[in-house]
């Protein structure tokens, strides 16, 4: 997805904000998408840490029920799209809409060898599910890639996805600035996500990145599952100036 085309899908010049949320049950759930809203970010990813995908789907639904306009995407951890994207398809059908499905791990192959990231699009193409696809890319906890094939990789995977998501090496951890700078000139225009360690004190330093998807830094202090309405109104203040060139 071209990153003009992206900003403009969100409304945001800046680095679009998109919150992830640590999902437990649906009261915790719904509370922490009503800081959301409450600070005008332009949407959430909601992720399930704990349980399996097939707990998950109800709360999904719940929060699809309670707040029908939000942009809401995705991720089940530790599935990828071969798996999920049926899932959303199906959510779909339920009368449920998920705009974004997140991967931690896109299947790339920095050699070329990309058939498995092809058998995911393929998949993706058939369900029928048409929301926004964040494919990790050189991602945390998944096969390390080494440095100087950060470039190939990138470039593979503008093919497999709407969005091309990287990350620092840990849940946390600030990604490089140089595994950013080569990502931002392999990828050209495609829209760049990171999604580990921006925080309101580090984010104007990742002015080129089009979207933050952030937990950790956006969270109450030692608290994995909440956020902090004053570090999220931190975040989207720093990303309003850097839409603004300042």
């Amino acid at each position: 997805m071209d990153r003009q085309e992206f900003h403009k899908l969100f409304k945001s010049p800046g680095p679009v904000v998109l919150p992830v949320i640590h999902v437990l049950d649906t009261p915790r759930t719904l509370l922490n998408v009503g800081e959301v809203i409450a600070a005008g970010a332009a949407g959430c990813f909601l992720i399930n840490h704990d349980f399996e995908p097939d707990s998950f789907l109800p709360i999904i639904q719940d929060v699809r029920s309670r707040y029908p306009s939000l942009w809401m995407g995705v991720n089940f951890l530790g599935v990828t799209g071969r798996h999920a994207f049926p899932m959303l398809a199906g959510l779909e059908a339920a009368g449920c809409r998920v705009d974004g499905y997140w991967a931690d791990d896109a299947c790339i192959d920095e050699n070329g060898d990309n058939v498995e990231a092809q058998g995911i699009a393929d998949v993706y193409r058939e369900s029928g599910w048409r929301g926004l696809y964040f494919g990790g890319t050189c991602f945390k906890k998944q096969r390390a890639v080494a440095p100087e094939l950060y470039t190939d990789a990138a470039r593979e995977a503008c093919a497999f996805m709407d969005i091309v998501t990287t990350s620092g090496v840990a849940t946390g951890q600030e990604a490089d600035l140089g595994k950013i700078e080569t990502f931002r000139q392999a990828i050209g225009s495609t829209a760049l996500a990171v999604a580990s360690g921006v925080t309101p004190e580090n984010a104007d330093r990742y002015a080129d990145v089009d979207c933050f998807m952030v937990a950790t830094g956006i969270n109450k202090d030692n608290n994995f599952y909440d956020i902090s309405p004053a570090r999220l109104a931190a975040l989207m203040q720093v990303t309003r100036h850097l839409g603004k060139g300042e």
